[in-house]
């Protein structure tokens, strides 16, 4: 094989993630799903610990692809947050905000890593990675529920987590759902479903099957058989971003009008089953929402709501500054006792268990000035990344921000820069593949002569 057959071999074959690549990246997710955190002092925690490892690593390996515009929009995300924190009130809590921001940053670069590995992949060996994290998540509930895994999950659960961490409804559960949820080696059951949810919604977008919606509607399905819970219902809603700005959609962020129609259409349509089925299925746990007994309700999407909105009365400037729960627990719990929602008999032992919603702690943090500021950072950012549509990104963090908290945390972050990466795969990687496949012909110039004296002379 000649040098030139050997170079154009290599240029048209499918980049595809190495071994290592593809244990990092198995690593770095089953990081995001575990949620283990490891002290590094008293005050600064590395959160998902195998994932900050694996992401560092990924970071290395992947030094030679990064590209001076994404480290500038990084760079640029991080500055107006530390200006941020350097706006808030009351400097007797920097070293707070400080920490938050160390652990914003750190969650920021390894999510930052994970991108850039994702894109060095084939869009189909990215799609199996998740979609075999799934079935795993599945089998292992499954052997959890019936097969007596359950003792070892308890048992390791004790050894990863602290013991305010770990889950102890299970009694509630019973009443709600019939039947204890699996916890399968996290802190809790939602942990399961949040982390199901979200590879599952990335697969979704990344995969090139044409019949991948019927897949995922029967992955919705076997979960809540598996593994109940109201988190299952942001699977049909994170659909709907998907159809809306990422499916039909050519190189370029170009759509048809006729294909953007039919995609509202049908996101409209998915967004009614959504609320339909949910209705239908956990009946049971919105009418305790509905007599005011559903304290995880209020505290996950209620109470940080009211909290957010007194920030913009009390600290429209900068909120309360990153991880700036103690400056406002008074604030929070006058919020909270004033809200006809509220139940005195719930019990409330730190400020930050009672806002797990990182979409209301974004405006808690930050206020409303600064929360519009870090939103325009992170958007440039997004579009020096070169992702394709930049409101996908933030439909997707929105919708699944309802089911978690820890707003500095990687989780966090790492749902918006995975998106972003399978988004870039759904997008450009067809096109690529259609350019590899269909090389240019060489066409062999044909000089012309406007006389016969310069044909004899050329011949």
């Amino acid at each position: 094989m000649t040098i030139a057959a050997r170079a154009s071999r290599a240029a048209t074959a499918p980049r595809r993630l190495d071994f290592i690549d593809t244990v990092l990246v198995v690593i770095f997710l089953l990081g995001l799903y575990l949620g283990v955190s490891l002290a590094i002092s008293d005050k600064v925690p590395l959160t998902c610990a195998p994932s900050g490892i694996a992401g560092l690593i990924m970071l290395w390996r992947r030094r030679d692809q990064i590209v001076p515009k994404h480290l500038a929009g990084l760079l640029l995300v991080v500055t107006v947050y530390l200006c941020s924190v350097l706006a808030a009130s009351d400097y007797s809590f920097l070293g707070k905000r400080f920490t938050g921001l160390l652990q914003l940053s750190y969650s920021l670069v390894i999510g930052y890593a994970m991108f850039l590995t994702l894109l060095q992949g084939d869009r189909r060996q990215i799609a199996n990675i998740l979609l075999w994290f799934c079935f795993a998540i599945i089998v292992g509930c499954l052997l959890e529920n019936h097969a007596g895994l359950r003792p070892l999950s308890d048992a390791m659960r004790e050894r990863l987590y602290q013991t305010d961490q770990v889950y102890d409804a299970d009694l509630r559960d019973q009443v709600l759902y019939g039947r204890i949820r699996p916890k399968l080696f996290t802190s809790e059951p939602s942990a399961v479903t949040f982390a199901y949810t979200h590879f599952s919604s990335a697969w979704l977008v990344v995969s090139p099957w044409r019949r991948k919606l019927l897949v995922y509607f029967g992955l919705i399905a076997m979960a809540l058989f598996v593994l109940p819970g109201p988190t299952l219902v942001l699977m049909v809603f994170l659909a709907a971003p998907y159809l809306v700005f990422l499916a039909g959609t050519r190189p370029g962020g170009r759509a048809s009008v006729s294909r953007t129609v039919g995609a509202l259409a049908f996101a409209a349509v998915l967004v009614g089953a959504a609320v339909a089925f949910g209705s239908i299925l956990f009946a049971e746990r919105l009418n305790e929402l509905a007599t005011g007994r559903d304290a995880s309700f209020f505290y996950r999407f209620t109470g940080p709501m009211l909290v957010a909105f007194d920030m913009f009365r009390t600290y429209p400037w900068a909120g309360a500054g990153l991880t700036g729960e103690p400056f406002i627990g008074n604030n929070v719990m006058n919020v909270y006792m004033n809200s006809p929602s509220f139940q005195a008999a719930w019990r409330i032992t730190r400020v930050a268990d009672v806002l797990t919603n990182y979409v209301w702690l974004h405006w808690i943090y930050l206020g409303l000035v600064w929360g519009v500021l870090t939103l325009v950072a992170i958007s440039v950012w997004l579009r020096l990344l070169g992702v394709p549509s930049v409101l996908y990104c933030w439909t997707v963090w929105i919708i699944l921000g309802q089911a978690s908290g820890s707003y500095v945390g990687p989780k966090t972050w790492s749902v918006m820069l995975i998106g972003a990466a399978v988004s870039i795969l759904a997008i450009i990687a067809p096109e690529q593949k259609q350019r590899s496949g269909r090389p240019m012909p060489v066409v062999q110039p044909t000089l012309r002569f406007p006389n016969p004296r310069q044909r004899a002379l050329a011949s």
